[in-house]
């Protein structure tokens, strides 16, 4: 096994913008290992991490892609509330179009449910931003927008089991 390197802390600038290039490229797991590597010497950087959790959530689609789990576990280390309920958001909302994209059948719950489950995060974010800035709001919009163009995605139906007594 090898021994990973470690970036100067005077490269980190540099080294974020090659990750979100990486990431324009559509190499986001390239972004992701450098965004680690920043985070090996700064584990605080809001970049960084916002970067590594994009990348992560890019990677959604692929066909050896990561899981909703693996980008949430980066929310908590993000510093303010605005940014958790953000991202929290961006990830729900692009785990529902990865599973939208596959198309499997059945998965219109799963999609109804992941783009409402974005769109709370939305609404939250929206009420902690900061004036002239409407991110949330253009999102939950995209997530209405997608939800109004494809009314095959319905919540799903809730089977209540009868207890029998003898």
């Amino acid at each position: 096994m090898f021994t990973l390197k470690r970036i100067t802390r005077d490269g980190i600038p540099h080294a974020l913008e090659k990750a979100e290039r990486y990431r324009l490229l559509n190499e986001p797991g390239d972004a992701e290992s450098i965004c680690l590597d920043i985070l090996e010497v700064d584990p605080e950087n809001q970049r960084a991490l916002i970067a590594l959790l994009l990348a992560r959530t890019d990677q959604f689609t692929s066909a050896h892609g990561t899981h909703v789990a693996s980008a949430r576990e980066v929310l908590p280390r993000l510093a303010g509330e605005y940014e958790r309920a953000y991202y929290g958001g961006i990830i729900c909302e692009r785990w529902a179009k990865s599973l939208q994209t596959h198309g499997a059948p059945g998965t219109g719950p799963s999609v109804y449910a992941w783009l409402r489950e974005a769109m709370e995060c939305y609404e939250q974010a929206e009420r902690l931003q900061q004036p002239g800035r409407d991110d949330a709001v253009l999102r939950w919009n995209a997530c209405a927008r997608l939800l109004a163009r494809h009314p095959e995605l319905q919540p799903g139906v809730e089977v209540q089991a009868e207890v029998m007594l003898e």
